[in-house]
């Protein structure tokens, strides 16, 4: 019983790490990174769809994608995709290939996005704290139940916190790379 309590727990904290992941990459950084796309969705046929599913996007360079649609007729709604999400990035379309220039930082807009990525890592911590409680509580319920004894509470208890404060410490790393990454010129 413990063991699935510390196993969904686990599962769920894991989730956390990777919602943080997926919040990182839609901060974007001086540098180009296809993932800065995954965001965005394109109408294909009536159903919207992520670029990537509809193109071919690499990096041309540091500091441009080049998308190459696999139908030449998405090339504008494409464009319009990106124009229009909250990247603040403008593409530009040959009438081949669309490319996405990755305009420089300010030092301001800089401050700016760390003050973001602080900001998600904070969320996913209280995320982290709150499987945390939600594990303490299924393990009281077994105590009064008695279907544990209060070793077994008290130890299962230091797993789920040894847990947590591992995550926490994933967290923390991914922060000060991403917080890294944004402050490097």
């Amino acid at each position: 019983m413990i063991d699935e309590i510390l196993l969904d727990a686990e599962e769920r904290m894991e989730k956390s790490l990777n919602s943080l992941d997926s919040a990182f990459n839609k901060i974007r950084t001086g540098r180009a990174h296809p993932n800065i796309l995954d965001n965005i969705f394109v109408d294909y046929y009536g159903s919207p769809t992520p670029i990537q599913q509809v193109s071919n996007v690499t990096v041309e360079d540091g500091r441009s994608l080049l998308i190459t649609p696999w139908e030449k007729n998405m090339l504008g709604a494409i464009e319009k995709a990106i124009m229009s999400s909250d990247l603040g990035i403008n593409p530009s379309n040959n009438g081949d290939v669309i490319r996405v220039p990755m305009p420089a930082l300010t030092e301001e807009t800089r401050k700016e996005y760390t003050k973001q990525a602080k900001h998600e890592a904070e969320n996913a911590r209280v995320a982290l704290r709150n499987i945390r409680r939600d594990a303490n509580q299924h393990v009281k319920d077994l105590l009064k139940e008695k279907e544990i004894s209060e070793d077994d509470e008290r130890k299962a208890e230091q797993d789920i916190q040894k847990l947590t404060d591992s995550y926490i410490a994933k967290v923390e790393e991914k922060y000060n790379a991403k917080e890294t990454d944004l402050l490097a010129i």
